[in-house]
């Protein structure tokens, strides 16, 4: 089965429509509402019959929104982990959010703060009312989204452990993991821990079940395959065995760290760069896993349609007929020409579906 959908960056819709992703947006639901409806509005409008629609890459999935939806606390993972440990929110009026840096950097791993005391700060409260407010509206009749998901499917969103030491020790971590490797795995578990305790809490207020768990360990290629081994594989697990089925998103090239990937307990789906290597993943996980991959910037960003058709076609060779979608995030420098092509190729395919 193959399918194709894609999502609309910030930077995109603010260059569009003038929208200006600011504080008010992440932290004033009705606000957020006004400003996803209108971008959702433009995406249906200005792309009928394309599998398209406004949100953050790789994290909502047009099969499961709906415009009855209203994100509370719709901030990336880490972010929000963060800010509960002392990092500022920044927002950037036209493009993605982000914290301060190294939130950690100067402290002992060893105050870290219990997992389940995370629910008691000020941040979770305001987030928790927010969705309390929603469901007692019996005028709008809308549904929270709380924070780490993205939909009404159920499935949460969590970067992965690696990825987020990263960001709050700084890049220190990956030498630490070499020269204090007992140490990195102790914070590692404890990201892991802060993540399972705040996708429950959120999970039980906003009554949306768990289905599933999206892990972005975005810095996966930065290390060895030994690495991911040694400290992704059991930590990611854990996720697996506490939160349900993994989809595994790695960014950069991933060839070879796809074995140690398999190792991962109740992994379920994986999201690759679209310069790894299919034909290897169809080796080790088979055909029936599905892989999502997304084309690269460059191809996205020629001239003409050559280059992504031929990388499409080159995937879908290497796929051999397993279960494969193609994804994309469309940022303003993109040739819209290429998506159109890549969408069109896709649906032409006889094992294309409109979603899994």
């Amino acid at each position: 089965m193959i399918t194709i959908s894609g999502t609309l960056s910030k930077a995109w819709m603010a260059e569009a429509l003038g929208v200006v992703f600011d504080r008010d947006y992440y932290f004033d639901p009705d606000r957020r509402y006004a400003v996803d409806s209108q971008c959702n509005e433009y995406a249906a409008k200005q792309f009928p019959g394309m599998r398209l629609f406004y949100s953050e890459s790789n994290l909502g999935r047009i099969d499961y929104w709906n415009g009855n939806q209203i994100q509370i606390g719709g901030i990336q993972p880490n972010m929000i982990l963060g800010m509960l440990l002392g990092a500022d929110f920044v927002p950037q009026g036209s493009g993605d959010a982000d914290i301060t840096p190294r939130c950690l950097a100067e402290e002992d791993p060893a105050d870290l703060p219990a997992t389940e005391s995370l629910c008691d700060r000020e941040l979770i409260k305001l987030f928790d009312e927010q969705i309390r407010q929603v469901q007692s509206d019996s005028k709008k009749q809308l549904r929270p989204i709380p924070p780490f998901f993205w939909d009404v499917s159920g499935r949460a969103a969590i970067h992965g452990a690696m990825t987020s030491a990263q960001k709050f020790f700084g890049e220190t971590v990956f030498i630490d993991m070499m020269t204090k490797p007992p140490q990195c795995l102790e914070i590692m578990h404890w990201i892991a821990d802060a993540f399972i305790v705040l996708c429950r809490h959120f999970s039980e207020i906003a009554n949306l079940p768990i289905t599933g768990i999206h892990v972005g360990e975005c810095s996966s290629c930065m290390v060895s395959p030994e690495l991911i081994e040694r400290f992704v594989v059991p930590v990611t697990s854990k996720i697996g065995q506490e939160l349900g089925p993994i989809r595994l998103h790695s960014c950069g090239p991933s060839t070879n760290h796809l074995e140690a990937f398999s190792k991962i307990t109740n992994l379920s789906s994986l999201d690759l760069g679209g310069d790894t290597s299919i034909s290897r993943a169809r080796e080790v996980f088979g055909k029936e896993m599905l892989i999502s991959v997304a084309p690269m910037p460059h191809d996205m960003s020629a001239d003409t349609t050559d280059s992504i058709l031929h990388w499409a076609k080159r995937i879908l060779e290497e796929n051999d007929g397993g279960n494969l979608e193609y994804i994309y995030h469309l940022e303003p420098s993109y040739n819209i020409n290429t998506i159109y092509a890549l969408t069109d190729f896709a649906k032409s395919l006889p094992d294309f579906r409109l979603m899994h």
